[in-house]
């Protein structure tokens, strides 16, 4: 009889240690999942309610304390288990990735702000500047909060746009006025802010077809939209950039002496797709009615964007023609696009 039932016990062990080695492959063959696709599914059932002690999702007093320890130190306790709560949650199957990310999950609902651990192995993909705006950018730029320009309202943005796209772009990465380095959310790459600006600018950018009268007639301050190509211009004093230069940057080299030079800057989009024109040849003419001058705009790599700029001399009190034409590899005619400036 007591050997019976010590075959019966047996058998249940081996059956369950085969349900949990079955549950964790699964698991294993699963892509990683989000934080609330973990936390709803597993965490849940004590973090829900606060059964055993655990801190309930939305406690704010609670989850403060411990999202004071940092982000490892909690994933750390969940993995290895702490008082009530056993190792891995109880769910041997959740990776430390998906670990963490019900971790950073749970905190966000209890008052916090960080940012869902990605997989380190995975390509880097970079969301578009649509993306990037809903998620974040429109909670004041879409009703202009704080003074921030609202998207589409383009004589708001032309002013901030005076001095080039590059310049805007770097004043949402450092963060100014009301705004916080990166608009609050320090994961965006570079990439992803410029994308999210020009976004805001012109988010019917690329709707019409190349070639269309609302393509070809889509004419601002500093933007033109022509032949599919977005082009944005900047014109700033050369004595501006002199910081760059003396904090190790370069640009063209020597940077001209004199308040009459200016540097004026293209930046390149394809309006279909929105992503970076990275191998044209951009020429500038800057003309008045005294004269002018062309040249070749070099290519310009600012981290991990390309745009195109050079040195004229533009004293005050003109007005300026300032011609840009661009010829892409393998498209023919090349584009061109005509704007006037006045300092």
């Amino acid at each position: 009889m007591l050997e019976g039932s010590k075959r019966r016990l047996a058998a249940l062990g081996c059956a369950a240690l085969a349900l949990a080695v079955a549950h964790a492959a699964v698991f294993a063959q699963t892509a990683e999942r989000s934080g609330k696709q973990v936390v709803e599914s597993v965490c849940a059932s004590c973090h829900g309610s606060g059964a055993n002690g655990a801190p309930r999702i939305g406690e704010r007093k609670a989850w403060a304390e411990r999202a004071a320890r940092g982000l490892t130190s909690l994933t750390e306790n969940a993995i290895h288990g702490i008082r009530n709560m056993p190792a891995h949650g109880g769910s041997p199957g959740l990776s430390d990735l998906e670990i963490a990310r019900a971790v950073t999950y749970m905190v966000n609902q209890s008052g916090g702000r960080w940012a869902e651990p990605i997989d380190p192995a995975a390509p880097a993909a970079e969301r578009s500047g649509e993306q990037v705006v809903k998620a974040q950018c429109s909670k004041c730029h879409e009703t202009g909060k704080g003074g921030a320009p609202r998207m589409g309202d383009r004589a708001a943005w032309t002013p901030r746009l005076k001095y080039g796209l590059d310049s805007a772009v770097r004043s949402a990465i450092r963060g100014h006025g009301g705004m916080p380095a990166r608009g609050g959310l320090a994961e965006l790459t570079d990439g992803e802010v410029r994308a999210a600006v020009v976004y805001m600018f012109n988010p019917g950018a690329g709707a019409a077809p190349a070639g269309s009268p609302a393509a070809q007639g889509a004419a601002e301050a500093n933007h033109r939209i022509v032949g599919g190509t977005e082009i944005f211009l900047g014109v700033m004093p050369a004595q501006a950039l002199r910081a760059q230069q003396r904090a190790g940057g370069t640009l063209h080299g020597k940077i001209p002496r004199g308040k009459d030079y200016y540097h004026v800057n293209v930046s390149l989009y394809d309006a279909a797709t929105r992503a970076q024109i990275r191998d044209a040849e951009v020429s500038v003419r800057v003309a008045s009615p005294l004269g002018g001058d062309t040249k070749k705009l070099e290519a310009m790599a600012i981290n991990d964007t390309v745009s195109y700029g050079n040195y004229f001399r533009m004293p005050a009190h003109e007005t300026y023609a300032i011609e840009v034409t661009v010829r892409r590899p393998g498209a023919a005619p090349p584009v061109e696009a005509r704007f006037e400036h006045k300092h």
